[in-house]
């Protein structure tokens, strides 16, 4: 199965809950982690492991050759991101507006615009017993994630069997990226606060969820602040309600240790492990 973990905003807890479960689950089976919010991964600060794989990854970009193009402009027409620009005698390609589409390249009659490869930054692979984690992480100005999710996606496709579980801790929100990371996946783990800054970007996540027509449910994270919306809402509209991760001091003193929570606060384990009895009876209904 793949399990993303994801949110209508940043700051409710993916990160915890993914490298917490994953290692959890490791503990009697293969399990691949990866961190797919490629503008700041942070899961590995929680897991210690080590390197067995790196690669860097790039993206495709057009190069204009000079002497084959006769400005006709049709470059500039075709790019719906504004990647390619004529000035004059001079065409402009803006590498970080780029989406690859290759629209441009193959357009042109003199085949002037030949697509090149341009580094975006990094894919690392990290293995502790049944552990496997990943991380990629773009490089410095580079303005796109989608490109290196899916190239993250497609590696893990192609290295690992689909009897292993595969967890996804997504980046916040709910734009293309989130997209990216959840379009493919088997069921999605919503975590938010009780809050109404929490309830107000979980109704935008599950929006969206919907709207891909996935399975998902929904894991309240520092259980006891705020109010009761969430939990209603849940309810309301027939949303299964995974967890409820407590407010506890004791767990944020181990997250700020970039220490495992599960390991040490039993209540927490509690919560993956209810989290864990529905997983199982979805990929037995899966199989």
């Amino acid at each position: 199965m793949k399990i993303a973990i994801a949110s209508g905003k940043g700051g409710t807890g993916k990160t915890t809950l993914s490298s917490n479960l994953a290692s959890y689950l490791a503990e009697h089976r293969e399990v691949v982690l990866t961190d797919m919010d490629v503008e700041e991964p942070n899961s590995g600060l929680f897991i210690q492991a080590d390197l067995k794989h790196e690669e860097d990854k790039f993206k495709m970009v057009p190069q204009w050759v000079e002497d084959k193009c006769t400005l006709c402009g049709i470059c500039q027409k075709v790019c719906n991101f504004h990647a390619v620009i004529q000035l004059g005698t001079m065409i402009m390609v803006l590498p970080e507006l780029c989406h690859g589409c290759y629209a441009c390249s193959e357009l042109c009659p003199e085949s002037a615009l030949p697509m090149i490869p341009k580094k975006m930054g990094k894919l690392i692979e990290f293995r502790s017993d049944n552990l496997h984690f990943i991380e990629s992480r773009l490089d410095i100005g580079e303005e796109q994630a989608v490109p290196l999710i899916r190239q993250t996606r497609n590696y893990i496709d192609k290295t690992f069997p689909d009897e292993v579980i595969k967890i996804y801790d997504a980046p916040p929100g709910t734009s293309c990226p989130v997209i990216e990371v959840t379009k493919d996946a088997d069921f999605v783990i919503l975590i938010t606060e009780p809050t109404p800054f929490g309830f107000h970007d979980l109704k935008l996540a599950v929006e969206t969820m919907r709207k891909l027509d996935k399975s998902f449910g929904v894991v309240i994270n520092r259980d006891g602040i705020g109010n009761n919306d969430v939990m209603d809402y849940s309810e309301a509209e027939k949303i299964p309600l995974l967890a409820k991760i407590p407010n506890d001091r004791i767990i944020a003193e181990f997250y700020s240790k970039g220490q495992l929570i599960y390991k040490e606060v039993p209540a927490f384990r509690h919560e993956l492990d209810g989290i864990i009895a529905y997983i199982k009876t979805l990929k037995d209904l899966k199989q």
